[in-house]
């Protein structure tokens, strides 16, 4: 979506400079803007006034604080246009899609969502998604347009040179398909595909409990379990596109057969989905994630065991990922994160018990703010953080 910088003129560059500056700092005056870019004063006046002929930048007051009115003419800040422009986030789980549009400011103006079989019907999960984000843009009143894009988190890894999944056997009915490049053709906007779990610890990142955090791992306890890595401030995805696999180490090596084809995987034993199973098997009873949830904060004896099982079993393997990449801050979130200390005091002692001293006693483990909202915000923000380009690109048409 972003052009490449060697191409542009010096002009372009200090427009898009300033509006880099104005998506990272909103509510910046022009004496801001001349600081931060080294621009002259002149140039920056010059260059907000073309954006604001654009569209694109807006002039306010300061917000009153309390207290005594200081005297004199209030400053005069500026900002993007929140209804500029616009980024959708879609969020393909194994069982259900879900769409948010937010504005530049990253603010929410519309969501749906609707369940659906994603693993094995490709083809009628990518029209669901398009009729659901065409739904979403008409009762909001948002054109095509002003749309940027669409970031797009899908349940498994992706392989960056090709557009594809790139590993067998976790979503099954998608060998071959290039989602983005579907999504594009059906939208006619561009699309950028992410893991799931990489876009959830964008979300937490950007918007959540990871605000000024560089290094991070969120882990996504859902149908399958996954890491999103942000290493550096910026994430990571390995070659492959596979880091942050952590479902698919191995957890027991007499454990069931996984649907990757190996035995004893994390998320056979650690998923809501294996431990929902397990208590139907002791119980006698269908025992469906939100019930497991209930369970547990009803004090079920069994409930709570099954889930500090999972916890244990999760901290262990992130004590892996804790020793080699020594991060700030783990961000738990999916379907079994409302759980809470119950499964969040087990991940912590099980990394304070199998890390390194240092690298266990840096890094803190807490819940996502953000809860199943934060892959398909952290979708949009993957296009809201290359709207500066884009932006600056549109003023010049």
């Amino acid at each position: 979506m972003s052009r490449d910088p060697t191409s542009l003129t010096l002009r372009q560059m200090n427009r898009l400079r300033v509006i880099e500056m104005l998506y990272r700092q909103p509510g910046s005056s022009r004496t801001d803007l001349a600081r931060w870019t080294g621009l002259s004063r002149a140039t920056v006046s010059t260059l907000v006034e073309e954006l604001g002929q654009a569209g694109v930048v807006e002039e306010h007051e300061a917000a009153s604080a309390e207290g005594p009115r200081p005297t004199g003419r209030p400053p005069v800040l500026l900002s993007l246009v929140p209804g500029a422009a616009f980024a959708v986030g879609l969020d393909f789980g194994h069982q259900h899609i879900r769409v948010a549009i937010c504005d530049l400011s990253g603010e929410l103006v519309a969501e749906d969502w609707s369940p659906a079989e994603v693993d094995h019907a490709p083809t009628e999960s990518l029209d669901l998604a398009h009729e659901l984000v065409r739904a979403s843009l008409r009762g909001a009143g948002i054109v095509t347009e002003r749309l940027l894009g669409v970031g797009m988190g899908l349940a498994a890894p992706i392989y960056r040179a090709t557009g594809e999944i790139a590993a067998d056997g976790i979503l099954p009915g998608w060998h071959g398909i290039r989602p983005a490049a579907e999504m594009q053709t059906r939208l006619g906007v561009p699309v950028e595909l992410e893991n799931d779990a990489n876009v959830g610890a964008l979300g937490e990142k950007v918007f959540g409990a990871a605000r000024g955090v560089d290094d991070l791992i969120y882990v996504r306890v859902s149908a399958g379990i996954g890491a999103g890595l942000v290493l550096g401030g910026r994430p990571y995805r390995g070659f492959r596109g596979v880091a942050g696999e952590i479902g698919h180490v191995l957890a027991d090596p007499t454990g069931p057969i996984c649907r990757c084809g190996n035995r004893g995987c994390l998320e056979t034993i650690a998923s809501p989905v294996a431990v929902a199973a397990l208590l139907e098997r002791s119980t006698g009873a269908p025992v469906p994630v939100a019930s497991l949830l209930e369970l547990v904060a009803a004090d079920d004896r069994g409930a709570r065991r099954a889930v500090t099982d999972a916890g244990e079993a999760i901290g262990r393997a992130l004590s892996m990922l804790v020793n080699v990449l020594n991060p700030e801050l783990v961000v738990v979130g999916g379907d079994l994160a409302p759980a809470g200390a119950v499964l969040l005091d087990p991940i912590r002692a099980a990394i304070e018990r199998h890390a390194v001293a240092p690298a266990a006693g840096a890094v803190r483990v807490e819940a996502g703010t953000l809860g199943d909202r934060a892959e398909v915000l952290g979708a949009a923000g993957l296009i809201l953080a290359q709207s500066p380009h884009a932006l600056a690109a549109r003023v010049e048409k």
